[in-house]
């Protein structure tokens, strides 16, 4: 995490947290660093944090590298295994999405239930996933999916994937990982 505030040299879209509501963050809002995980920012400004998706990164690259030392090229592509198919790839895609609030990425919290693939021509596959969240009221969730599905439709082999947010069974926090629990300091 940073401490040091940037102000934006450009109008800025990004997403409220945790509402999900798109907004514009005006040329001149001074921003904290919170997070930068999975091709994306979470932003803090006067107290309210919003996600700032890879799309808009690279317009503000310059003012990220110094003040934040953020490089743009890892941050907006997070490596997944390439190669021949497997669901490993997928496991992958999906271990760069993150929950903006919470520095685990969502196969390590615990919020994927399922995932399947079928063939869908003779080089491609179509993914289905099934994954909840860590809060019904949590309007970040569409985000979320949505990042998760682009991240499978990015690979080679991937013609197109759905993602469902489903609630049963319910999240708990036992539902982490032990690296994620590592990495949140619980035991």
């Amino acid at each position: 995490m940073a401490d040091s505030l940037i102000s934006l040299p450009i109008d800025c879209e990004a997403t409220v947290i945790p509402a999900g509501d798109a907004c514009t963050l005006p040329a001149g809002t001074d921003i904290e660093l919170v997070q930068n995980l999975g091709g994306s920012l979470t932003v803090k400004s006067r107290g309210i944090l919003y996600r700032i998706d890879g799309s808009q990164l690279q317009q503000l690259e310059p003012v990220l590298k110094e003040a934040w030392g953020v490089d743009i090229a890892t941050a907006s592509t997070p490596a997944v295994s390439e190669g021949e198919f497997s669901e490993q790839q997928l496991w992958d895609a999906l271990s760069t999405c993150y929950d903006p609030e919470i520095p685990i990425n969502i196969v390590d919290l615990g919020l994927v239930y399922d995932l399947s693939f079928q063939p869908a021509s003779e080089n491609t596959y179509s993914v289905a996933v099934k994954m909840t969240l860590t809060a019904q009221g949590c309007g970040m969730g569409p985000v979320i999916a949505d990042d998760a599905r682009r991240k499978i439709e990015a690979l080679a082999s991937v013609e197109s994937a759905t993602v469902e947010i489903v609630w049963d069974p319910p999240w708990t926090p036992h539902m982490i990982s032990q690296e994620g629990r590592q990495r949140l300091g619980i035991a």
